[in-house]
């Protein structure tokens, strides 16, 4: 029956085949322990669900559960068909004798017993067992292991299984005693050191796979691990692009295959195992398009094709017998929609992430389920379970901000929140006598924000004390890491931390720590970096002492830290796979110890923020034939309209030159209205069961005592300073004298009325009030800095953009549409695209006047312009850009009703013209807003006018 409260997680042990799952009901949301073994599955978001207790679609993976009982039958029957080296590996494997200095994981038997089987049993056992290929020629097999379940160790059983009875028998077909291992990166190929039969710490001998009586033979075989990059190889297309004058063409595959095989050149029908296997995927060349258009998928695509194309020469040439494919997440992009995937079709066994959290093999991950603040309006969700999808985050997150700028204050209360937990896990750990520290990590969007975190901590804006501290804090520069993964060995560089801030000038300027390693060369920067990631929580290791971790994109396979406890996720992520992917950074337990009472592992706990876990993609399951599609219309520049091209300077910020005495009009300043409703001060996790979150057991973070160690004058000088940081690149008198002018203004602020807090009743309190101005320091911040500026400004100096200063109509990309458009006359764009009645009569007038040269629409050209609203740092993008007959430029928006914030637009777009008109290079602009149909008219000759007349 249904419960509504759980008094254990983990209900099967981890040596035994489960006999027991959690199942998730929606009508009572309550959680039933149900009898049996979960089928072999995953779950899809039900379409157009909003609900975090969404039950979601059950999709059975068909094969896997055909196999498992066959397979469970064969062991019962004493394994028929199987070699007596096998029969006896089998037992040695399962040998009671043996569990108090070694017991393998049952998903560890299960997955080398299914390829076993598959192999060896009856072919009257497998009759019915139809395993697709991947479209290529050899033969794949794929485990699906959820990670922190030992996979490397079934790739040894494997290995020793074939190596071992193919010595016993050369003539046996079926096996191979050339092992080749494919790893996703430098890292992982270290680990895999172990799959090495004659190598120090070799995992037949520390796991006792082979008896020592057996090793002798074991070394017969030969297992060579490479890094996928060392399947690369040049086209003739790259050949012709070569400066070098030696010109040879591409490698014929008898000289590829020595090169990646070396001193396994002359084997022939190798055994392939892909670790990390879903980085090796056959591409759908139909979906080349969605490739080309999405960075992630890109770069994924053409790792794909290396890999898997290397491994298509080497069969070519040698043979691949077959190739075992071992991954959490078996999931490929299926060419459809841009957050779908689709699972490996050649997946023979399954252990996932829930049977793993079950078993107590991995830490179970609690998402925020709910806080104090108001939720999103769409989802109903807590804002802090996916931040990065916030309205007030996004448009912050994606700009090229400088380092010093606030993160927006959605960031900052979730990191003062789950800051706080991991301060409260410290403590415990160190009460414990724990060595090693509790890891926060965060995985960042871009390198600017990764940068921003970091000088957030490294500022103290983050105050969490602990986490402040630079010594202890990893910022991965992940260009950097990348290269040294690519590597094939290792360069040795000794012990040491190296943390990265970017590129070479900013880790000379912000890693102070790098200064001990200034002799060293790029190459050897990076390996310590490698080092430094790869031993996190490892005493005596260069890692060590780290226990704040700041990422760009993903943390790199094999990163295995066991005590990562915290999670932030600041990116988009977008389906099942990326969501486990970060989430499996964390998932590693720390203690293996099984309670003796019980005879199960005891619960470990990873808490994360902005990672929507029980976020899953979904297909459409409809029947009969698809819909024919929507007709589209390709909208993109024409080269025959290349004389009515537009361009204009990609601005990036505004710098301002400030008098050197700051005033402030404080009848001019708005109030800052601060919402206690919308910052959250409790958070509530729950366990992750089945996808979804176990709301009867509940962990509460509060924030209560943050208020009692800031006083107000704390707040003042760290908001002065704050505001300090955004002035000081542009004063050109003394810091000092600007330090204390801020001290005094903000001062002023802080203790005046201009600050109100909704409800006044409640929040009429000091502790109250200072609370919720710290968790809204951002817009506190941002408020002060604009009205600073604006009293203040003796001139606007523009940024651009350093890699795109120049942005015009002829960069943009081609796009496609099913709305109404129209084929233009004076715009450099083909068509434009009408999201209503009046902008097709809009650009009716724009191809008609005489008072225009040439017109586009910014749609997709990536004219944009920063501005602040309440704080948070947001982007504007008016509606056409013109180019007058007089030559001036015009920026034009089509309002009906003003806003507050349509206001706060234009006063930035008005800057924006300002600061590009004081520069000069770029000819003259103005800006004007159409609040009626027909009004452009009037606009368009007004401002011909205006030239004539200037």
């Amino acid at each position: 029956m249904p419960r509504t409260t759980i008094d254990r997680l983990i209900i099967n042990s981890p040596y035994e085949e489960p006999k027991k799952h959690w199942r998730y009901d929606r009508e009572t949301r309550a959680f039933e322990l149900a009898e049996g073994r979960r089928p072999a599955g995953y779950v899809v978001a039900t379409p157009g669900s909003k609900s975090f207790d969404d039950p979601g679609i059950f999709v059975e993976i068909p094969l896997v559960n055909q196999i498992r009982p066959r397979v469970k039958a064969w062991r019962e029957a004493g394994y028929p068909g199987a070699t007596s080296i096998t029969k006896w590996l089998l037992k040695h494997w399962r040998d009671p004798k043996a569990f108090d200095s070694r017991r393998f994981f049952f998903c560890q038997l299960e997955a080398v017993e299914t390829l076993i089987w598959l192999t060896e049993a009856p072919d009257a056992d497998r009759v019915g067992i139809d395993i697709p290929g991947d479209g290529g020629a050899f033969l794949r097999r794929c485990c699906k292991m959820a990670t922190g379940t030992g996979k490397t160790v079934v790739m040894a059983m494997a290995i020793a299984w074939h190596i071992l009875n193919k010595v016993a028998n050369p003539q046996d077909a079926r096996f191979s005693k050339n092992v080749l291992v494919v790893a996703p990166g430098l890292t992982v190929k270290k680990r895999l050191a172990v799959l090495e039969p004659a190598g120090a710490g070799n995992y037949y001998e520390a796991f006792d796979i082979v008896p020592s009586d057996l090793l002798d033979k074991l070394r017969q075989g030969k297992v060579l691990i490479r890094n996928w990059h060392a399947l690369a190889w040049e086209s003739e297309a790259q050949i012709k692009k070569r400066r070098s004058v030696d010109k040879r063409g591409a490698k014929r595959d008898e000289a590829y295959t020595r090169e990646v095989l070396g001193e396994m050149a002359n084997a022939h029908s190798l055994l392939v195992i892909n670790d990390e296997a879903h980085h090796a995927w056959r591409v759908n060349w139909e979906a080349e398009g969605k490739y080309l258009r999405q960075r992630d998928l890109k770069d994924s695509a053409e790792e794909a094709t290396v890999w898997i194309g290397g491994l298509d020469r080497l069969h070519r040439s040698r043979g691949i017998l077959t190739c075992y494919d071992f991954s959490a997440t078996p999931f490929t992009p299926s060419g459809k929609k841009s957050s779908e995937e689709s699972l490996f079709g050649w997946i023979v066994s399954d252990f996932g992430l829930n049977d793993a959290i079950e078993s107590g093999l991995v830490k179970t991950p609690r998402v925020v389920v709910r806080d104090d603040a108001v939720p999103d309006a769409k989802t109903y969700k807590s804002r802090l379970y996916h931040i990065y999808n916030d309205p007030e985050v996004k448009d912050d997150l994606n700009r090229q901000a400088n380092p010093e700028e606030p993160l927006p204050d959605l960031v900052l209360n979730a990191y003062y929140l789950l800051g706080y937990d991991w301060q409260e896990t410290l403590k415990a750990w160190r009460e414990a006598g724990l060595r090693t520290l509790p890891v926060m990590i965060t995985v960042c969007n871009r390198t600017e924000t990764a940068a921003r975190v970091k000088h957030a901590f490294d500022s103290r804006r983050i105050r969490i004390e602990e986490l402040c501290d630079p010594e202890r804090i990893l910022h991965i520069d992940s260009k950097v890491l990348d290269e040294a993964e690519e590597k094939e060995e290792v360069n040795i560089v000794g012990s040491g931390q190296w943390i990265a801030d970017g590129d070479e000038e900013a880790a000379s300027e912000e890693a102070q720590p790098s200064t001990r390693h200034s002799s060293l060369t790029a190459a050897q920067k990076a390996e310590l970096l490698r080092q430094t990631v790869d031993t996190v929580g490892k005493a005596g290791q260069p890692g060590e002492k780290i226990q704040n971790v700041i990422s760009v994109g993903m943390l790199s396979e094999g990163w295995d830290a066991k005590t990562v406890t915290h999670i932030m996720g600041l990116r988009a992520f977008t389906s099942q796979l990326l969501c486990e992917q970060v989430v499996g950074r964390g998932l590693r337990r720390t203690s293996y110890e099984v309670n003796p009472e019980t005879g199960l592992f005891e619960p470990e706990y990873v808490n994360i923020f902005g990672v929507p876990f029980t976020f899953l993609p979904h297909e459409s399951t409809a029947g009969g034939p698809p819909p024919p599609p929507t007709p589209k219309t390709a909208v993109e520049p024409d080269p025959a309209k290349a004389e009515f091209e537009i361009r204009w300077p990609n601005v990036v910020r505004i710098e301002r030159v400030f008098q050197p005495r700051l005033t402030l009009d404080w009848s001019k300043v708005r109030p800052l209205e601060l919402d206690a409703a919308q910052t959250a001060q409790v958070a509530e996790l729950a366990p992750i069961l089945e996808g979804k979150p176990d709301v009867t057991r509940i962990e509460r973070i509060e924030l209560e005592r943050l208020a009692k160690e800031f006083r107000t004058q704390r707040i003042i000088f760290e908001t002065a300073r704050d505001v300090f940081d955004q002035m000081k690149h542009t004063w050109q008198g003394s810091r000092e004298v600007l330090l204390a002018q801020l001290v005094r203004i903000v001062e002023q602020f802080i203790r005046s009325d201009r600050i109100s807090i909704s409800p006044p009743l409640f929040y009429q309190d000091e502790l109250g009030r200072r609370l919720i101005i710290t968790l809204n320091m951002s817009r506190v911040v941002q408020h002060l800095w604009e009205a600073v500026q604006q009293e203040n400004t003796e001139k606007l100096v523009p940024v651009f953009d350093r890699d795109h200063p120049i942005r015009s109509t002829g960069g943009m990309r081609p796009w496609y549409t099913g709305k109404p458009c129209e084929r233009t006359r004076r715009s450099h764009i083909n068509v434009c695209v009408y999201d209503s009645t009046w902008e097709a009569s809009d650009a009716f007038v724009l191809d008609d006047s005489d008072a225009v040269a040439a017109w586009v629409k910014n749609d997709h050209l990536g004219f944009e312009v920063f501005y602040v609203y309440r704080g948070v740092v947001r982007k504007y993008r008016p509606d056409f850009l013109v180019r007058l007959a007089n030559g001036d430029m015009l920026v034009l928006e089509t309002k009906g009703q003003d806003t507050e914030q349509d206001k706060v637009k234009r006063h930035y777009l008005d800057e924006w013209c300002q600061a590009v008109n004081t520069h000069g290079e770029f000819g003259r602009w103005r800006w004007a807003v159409a609040h009626r149909p027909g009004e452009i008219r009037d606009i368009l000759m007004q401002n011909q006018e205006a030239r004539a007349g200037s």
